[in-house]
């Protein structure tokens, strides 16, 4: 062979390393921006990264671009590991015509996302893109929608997260949207719009900053849309790092487990400490689900969105489980628009990847309001009945205190297919709190009585005595057992291990029609 033709291989590989060349690199830098390459080489082992299609190139030659050169067209893909796990990545190059994404720019993506179903591996996308390309104009568009379609078809088949570490405006949002999990940095080169403030400017007289409209505080406080929030780009790669230890390669694996080296029997005394004796008193839950996981790590999901809610991952016995908790130290751990969409979509994910949910409880129900019935509670709290309903995972749930209502229901509730459903004594499980049931049941005759506030009193202290305590719903078979709350870890790993093995199919049909 001539040796001329490899160093030619070398030569090619070299220069479509240097990407958008020395002076595009410390323009990424000065903005505080890793370029494309670093990225790859934070998130993944060291040395690990196996590059494919790096010799891809543009086919459009319109409005000049012909006379341009775009290394690897703009987006490195390729596939690595994660602690010794094999991931597929992809990062879009700013540097080169700033990331933007023509037909064989999607190409490269749809190809890889094609890869990683095929050997059932997580893809990871780091999006720093100016949008579509215009120059190929429908091309561009046929990119991205061979991309949003493998978002879907995939979608429960393999872990799709997206790092938005640059922009990420109009039709580039969506595959993140498609996928599991959005990480946005708090760099204010980094954000993520449909429309941008030019637009909403000229349309509606509106002045807003990129950073207000789509920064990381409008996606991970209001809307939503963001999973996770890191400082800076490696901070952010760090973070799906650690989020990837807790999820399985695909759909047909188990989470991973670890050995964490914390005794599955160990007590939960602190709790006695932690929940309050009166049941009106606010307190964290984040407290309790850190008493009862291994060493006390969780790893919260949506932290700054619908904090009435916790949701996020740990591990009991050394494997994966979703958490799902109420949280009373906001709005009283009421469910409403947002907090029921919070906890459907994360139990939903929980349930394609096979990761056993635990669910704690302490709600007064869903949240009154006129804006909250116009904003459509009933649509939006009806996705967390359907979602816990529709899962097949093992299902423990612990109540702590309040559970009234359609809220008590809807919280993994042994009605809902909850496996096993334990309670601590001060669980409190009832149509509604004692003192408005008591007005409704007794209101004859704290009517007629000679001191009406007594006698309401009295009727609260009944009515509580009667159906607000964990007893009444135990008679029934609502709930497996009253536990005390320093047997909780022990309680819930049992239950786990016997449930290792369950197995429950739904009806046969081509899809569910969740209330979306």
């Amino acid at each position: 062979m001539k040796i001329e033709l490899v160093e030619e291989v070398y030569k090619r590989k070299e220069r479509i390393k240097e990407m958008g060349g020395k002076d595009k690199i410390e323009k990424q830098h000065k903005q505080g921006k890793l370029t494309a390459r670093e990225r790859i080489e934070i998130l993944l082992d060291q040395g690990s990264f196996v590059e494919i299609n790096a010799f891809v190139e543009k086919r459009n030659t319109d409005f000049g671009l012909d006379k341009l050169y775009l290394p690897a067209d703009g987006v490195i893909t390729g596939y690595g590991t994660i602690d010794g796990r094999p991931v597929a990545v992809f990062a879009q190059d700013f540097t080169v015509m700033g990331g933007s994404l023509g037909e064989m720019h999607g190409f490269k993506i749809a190809y890889l996302m094609d890869f990683a179903a095929k050997v059932g591996i997580p893809v990871i996308g780091l999006n720093d893109s100016g949008g579509a390309r215009i120059q190929e104009g429908v091309d561009a568009l046929k990119g991205y929608g061979d991309i949003f379609y493998r978002n879907t078809i995939y979608s429960g088949v393999i872990p799709q997260i997206s790092v938005i570490m640059g922009p990420c405006a109009g039709g580039a949002v969506y595959s993140p949207a498609i996928g599991d999990f959005i990480v946005m940095t708090k760099n204010a080169a980094c954000y993520m719009f449909i429309t941008g403030p030019k637009v909403i400017k000229e349309v509606t007289g509106e002045d807003v900053t990129p950073q207000e409209l789509g920064g990381w505080k409008a996606h991970a406080m209001k809307s939503g849309n963001c999973h996770l929030v890191a400082e800076d780009d490696e901070e952010a790669l760090k973070l799906v790092r650690k989020l990837i230890s807790y999820l399985p390669l695909n759909n047909m694996e188990d989470p991973p487990r670890v050995e964490t080296g914390d005794d599955p029997a160990r007590p939960t005394p602190e709790i006695y400490e932690i929940i309050p004796d009166d049941p009106m008193k606010p307190y964290d839950v984040k407290d309790v689900i850190r008493a009862v996981v291994d060493n006390g790590e969780f790893f919260e999901i949506h932290e700054y969105f619908a904090p009435n809610a916790v949701v996020g991952f740990a591990r009991m016995d050394g494997r994966t489980v979703g958490i799902v908790a109420n949280q009373p130290k906001w709005l009283a751990g009421c469910l409403d628009i947002d907090s029921s969409d919070k906890i459907a979509r994360f139990v939903r994910f929980c349930d394609c990847f096979n990761i056993p949910i635990i669910t704690f409880v302490d709600v007064p129900g869903y949240l009154p309001g006129v804006q909250q019935e116009y904003g459509g509670i009933i649509r939006h709290g009806a996705k967390v009945l359907y979602a816990y309903s529709e899962a097949t995972v093992p299902l423990v749930t612990v109540i702590l205190r309040k559970a009234y209502g359609g809220a008590y229901l809807a919280m993994g509730s042994k009605h809902l297919g909850a496996d096993v459903v334990y309670a601590y004594p001060t669980a409190e499980i009832a149509v509604m709190g004692p003192e408005g049931a008591a007005e409704i049941v007794f209101k004859k005759e704290i009517d007629k009585a000679e001191d009406p506030k007594a006698m309401l009193q009295q009727k609260i202290q009944e009515y509580r005595e009667r159906f607000a305590n964990p007893y009444r719903a135990a008679q029934r078979g609502y709930i497996d057992d009253v536990i005390d709350p320093k047997y909780t870890r022990a309680k819930i790993i049992t239950a786990l291990r016997i449930l290792e093995s369950k197995r429950e199919k739904l009806p046969p049909k081509k899809h569910g029609n969740i209330p979306l």
